[in-house]
């Protein structure tokens, strides 16, 4: 009853004229509300706009290209941002052929082959050390 009665007492005092939406607030506030976020997006279009241009003069003067921006995400088979398939034991041979890899086209491939093995014993030498690796 209290309460009642002091309501319409302050609006009297504030000059509400008694509208109000469902969210308690006057359409007016609404409405302001509103025309001050599309003068704001409107704004900042502009500025993006300003800043592509300077931009593009930048990319003009020093001969940069502009990035691909379909390829910026890619989205693996599983869902994950850059997740990649992974490749059979098969397509990963088939990669690692030595005519076909760097090491095979510089030649190196009798130096690779005999560090392999020699780190390959020096490992299994540790590893008969180690209680771990029985």
């Amino acid at each position: 009853m209290v309460g009642g009665k002091l309501n319409e007492v302050t609006s009297g005092l504030t000059g509400d004229s008694g509208e109000k939406t469902e969210t308690g607030e006057d359409p007016e506030v609404i409405a302001a509300r509103k025309e001050q976020e599309e003068r704001r997006k409107e704004k900042h279009r502009k500025m993006e706009v300003e800043r592509e241009k300077m931009r593009g003069d930048i990319r003009n003067k020093y001969n940069i290209q502009k990035k691909d921006d379909s390829a910026q995400l890619d989205f693996g088979a599983d869902g994950r941002i850059g997740a990649t398939n992974k490749k059979t034991p098969e397509q990963l041979a088939a990669e690692m052929q030595p005519d076909d890899s760097l090491i095979g086209q510089l030649g190196l491939t009798e130096q690779v082959e005999t560090a392999k093995k020699a780190v390959t014993g020096a490992f299994e030498t540790v590893k008969g050390f180690l209680p771990f690796g029985k």
